[in-house]
């Protein structure tokens, strides 16, 4: 475990090394469990620890920037000294006007104790607990069981201070039957004590169940209900293509040009909400800046994006507080976005659709058209009829081909219930959501 006051003492000491107009030292750890398991049977157990500190440096409005793993007060010094050389060979950004300032951030240590003691036998035990639960159905199980700890420090030469950690665990399996028959689950806390194993096998194994004998269903446009998993993960996709100001000042954000313009359902609001107790997240971003509550989309209309200290001066506004680490190329973006429930049930939904399609998740999603958000990928793990109000007969996996902006302007019904759901590195609270005209194509096999 990083200390607070003995990392941010070594990189405010290695920051005296500077000969630039500015630098930043922004350290990022990650303490790694897993157990992977596949065949009903555990293929892998690991621990990482890892930690990477990385140097931004200006002169004369020139950037230079490096990193390091080497913890040692000479190597960070290096570090500060090799991106101060760096800044004096590269290009002058004239849109570059300074490092954040300092700001007071909300305390988050995130450090459950149900994380902490989460142990490699407790994670056999669970593994275990679902191989049982899959041999009662004579089926096998292939996932993971992934526990994090994250600890990130930042200082810079104008007083920032940072230091902060936070926790997540997740559990994804699926369950597997002789004759192609598949289920999938997922289980999303910070604190590893409230992943419920048994719940999320059992929900794998009931659908791996009930998807004997398939059925094919012709390309079309279907009214569809979406388990909150599959709702998160078009909303990730919406993020990666329009929820940062950078791509926003670039005009290649789908919300460029429609703020304050309708672009959803009424029923749709979208709230990128790092406080919100359910993700117990980083309080400040990867240049110390404290995370704000930012709303992007309010029942339909297009509000607004995130944004670091760089772009925010382009756009003529304030940092959000969604800096990326210094080295990478997508521009700020949304790490805790929720989308606001409804009134239904998911029982709900099925009961009042007399023809329709359940799906449980998607499988490789990826772009088609960003700035009409629209997006591919297939059905997996749990597709089924609905017929008269009632799940029915399992379907074969269906490509989609859709827009995600239409798809939520025809939500008619979403779930009073939200549900966690993780995807690269992102946490997300999403519904589940009934939406009509949703369009779906017969695949191969």
């Amino acid at each position: 475990m990083i200390n607070r006051d003995q990392t941010l003492s070594s990189l405010k000491a290695a920051l005296a090394a500077s000969t630039a107009d500015q630098t930043e030292l922004c350290l990022i750890g990650e303490d790694l469990s897993l157990t992977r398991f596949a065949e009903s049977q555990i293929h892998q157990n690991m621990y990482r620890a890892d930690t990477t500190v990385y140097v931004r440096a200006i002169k004369n409005r020139k950037v230079g920037i490096t990193s390091t793993g080497d913890l040692s007060a000479q190597a960070l010094k290096q570090a500060v000294v090799n991106a101060c050389t760096i800044a004096e060979l590269m290009p002058e950004d004239p849109d570059f006007e300074s490092l954040p300032s300092p700001q007071a951030a909300p305390t988050i240590t995130a450090n459950e104790a149900g994380t902490i003691e989460n142990t490699p036998q407790l994670r056999a035990d669970a593994v275990g607990k679902i191989v049982d639960l899959c041999r009662k159905s004579s089926l096998q199980t292939a996932g993971a069981y992934r526990v994090t700890t994250d600890t990130v420090a930042v200082v810079n030469s104008l007083g920032i201070e940072q230091f902060g950690t936070s926790s997540r665990s997740e559990l994804s399996l699926t369950a597997n039957g002789e004759k192609g028959n598949a289920g999938w689950a997922i289980a999303y806390a910070h604190d590893a004590k409230n992943i419920d194993v048994e719940r999320t096998a059992n929900r794998a194994i009931d659908k791996a169940v009930r998807s004997l004998e398939p059925i094919s269903l012709e390309t079309g446009a279907y009214t569809v209900i979406l388990e909150p998993a599959a709702v998160g993960q078009l909303l990730l996709f919406l993020a990666f293509m329009g929820f940062g100001a950078k791509t926003l000042h670039q005009q290649r954000s789908f919300m460029a040009g429609k703020i304050g313009e309708k672009i959803t359902g009424d029923n749709i609001t979208i709230i990128e909400d790092p406080l919100a107790p359910e993700f117990a997240g980083l309080a400040f971003d990867y240049e110390g800046v404290p995370r704000k509550q930012v709303t992007l989309i309010e029942n339909g209309i297009a509000k607004g994006v995130v944004s670091n200290s760089y772009y925010a001066r382009l756009l003529k506004s304030e940092s959000t507080g969604h800096a990326l680490p210094p080295n990478n190329t997508y521009g700020p973006y949304p790490k805790y976005m929720a989308i606001n429930g409804g009134n239904s049930t998911i029982d709900e939904m099925v009961a009042s659709t007399s023809r329709g399609v359940y799906i449980t998740h998607f499988w490789y999603v990826n772009f088609l058209n960003p700035m009409k958000t629209q997006v591919t990928g297939t059905t997996r793990d749990g597709t089924f009829l609905i017929e008269n109000g009632k799940v029915g007969a399992a379907i074969k996996n269906m490509r989609i081909n859709q827009s995600i902006l239409e798809a939520y302007a025809n939500a008619e019904m979403i779930s009073k219930a939200r549900e966690l759901y993780p995807q690269y590195s992102v946490a997300m609270l999403v519904p589940a959501m009934k939406i009509n005209n949703f369009n779906l194509e017969t695949t191969e096999g």
